[in-house]
């Protein structure tokens, strides 16, 4: 069998979002029979097709064979596939791979389909020479697999089933497409996944140090604020005091958005981190901090500061001066938004 394993770390490693994904077909195992005859054989036709049969295949039977193989993998009725499956040997099987993954737009086809993803995804792992086919496949049109509502389930479970040497080629794919991923409706919450089940410490660390540094962009995107929150709600000291560096001098205009407020709520939940909030909150000029008090969203970040530095009684003082910079407009905060800060303030005074 071809040695693919070898190009999968870094083949590729380079290419743009846009450019096209090659389309060439990983080249048959040697050896082995086909056994899906496509529709429209007759009887005398031979079950089992070798290399040199599929070779003078015209194009009407490769073309009846790819959508035969494409309606068993996506078809409602599971049936077909699991009677198919349960009657392969573990030749047969990488044959079947390699049907599926020779032209990367009939594979991305398949994996877009709700159907066919879970199909591809039970594929997975039964050997290491069919993972291969998978592997390379993925690797081709990786950001496409990647960001897209079905077929990122695919890339998940290779993650947990993959050979060491073919996940850290997966990781390098999403080390290069890391920040397009995170910032996509679909990839962002894949990011999420596999930065949670990442059993490799050298890869995992680069994850965290990727959205660290980049901490402030994606707090600020729609979708890259969900992968900032989900790492700190990892509690990576480490990567959370990284991303409090990126974020100082922030947390007021993230406090004010439906989301930026959400992780600005996580950082209060760490003493070092906490401190920079409070400490910004409380060099808000003017009216500033009122304003953010009495805010949809920013009454929930000024609610917990107060909560959490009053519990922390050796931080007394980052509490009291929120008391006393909030004290002169306790009656503009017993208004709807600001009433639990104005309860808070009602208790000490």
């Amino acid at each position: 069998m071809f040695n693919a394993v070898h190009h999968l770390r870094f083949a590729d490693a380079r290419e743009s979002i846009t450019k096209e994904y090659p389309t060439v077909a990983p080249p048959y195992p040697r050896g082995i029979s086909v056994v899906i005859p496509p529709p429209g054989f007759t009887s005398s036709s031979p079950s089992h097709l070798t290399n040199s049969s599929l070779a003078a295949l015209t194009h009407q039977e490769s073309k009846m064979r790819s959508q035969w193989i494409f309606d068993v993998m996506t078809n409602q009725d599971a049936a077909p596939f699991k009677e198919m499956v349960s009657k392969l040997d573990k030749r047969e099987l990488q044959t079947m791979a390699s049907l599926l993954t020779s032209d990367s737009d009939h594979f991305l086809m398949i994996a877009r389909n709700k159907n066919g993803s879970r199909r591809i995804q039970k594929l997975l792992g039964k050997s290491d020479d069919v993972d291969t086919f998978f592997a390379d496949a993925i690797l081709r049109c990786f950001f496409h697999i990647i960001t897209d509502r079905y077929a990122s389930y695919v890339a998940r479970r290779a993650m947990t089933v993959f050979d060491k040497e073919k996940k850290e080629a997966m990781y390098e794919r999403i080390l290069h497409y890391a920040l397009h991923i995170a910032r996509d409706r679909h990839g962002c919450l894949a990011l999420n996944d596999i930065i949670t089940d990442a059993d490799d410490l050298y890869y995992r660390n680069k994850l965290f140090d990727v959205v660290a540094h980049n901490a402030l962009s994606l707090s600020n995107d729609a979708y890259g604020n969900y992968v900032v929150q989900h790492v700190l709600k990892l509690n990576d000291l480490r990567c959370k005091n990284n991303i409090v560096v990126k974020l100082r001098g922030h947390c007021v205009d993230l406090s004010f958005q439906r989301r930026g407020n959400y992780i600005v709520q996580l950082l209060l939940e760490t003493e070092e981190s906490m401190v920079v909030v409070v400490e910004e909150l409380m060099k808000c000029k003017g009216d500033r901090l009122v304003k953010l008090a009495g805010n949809e969203f920013g009454n929930f970040v000024v609610e917990k500061a107060l909560r959490v530095t009053q519990k922390e009684m050796f931080r007394t003082d980052l509490f009291w001066g929120l008391v006393h910079k909030l004290m002169p407009f306790l009656h503009r905060l017993r208004r709807p938004g600001g009433s639990n800060i104005a309860s808070i303030l009602d208790s000490v005074c």
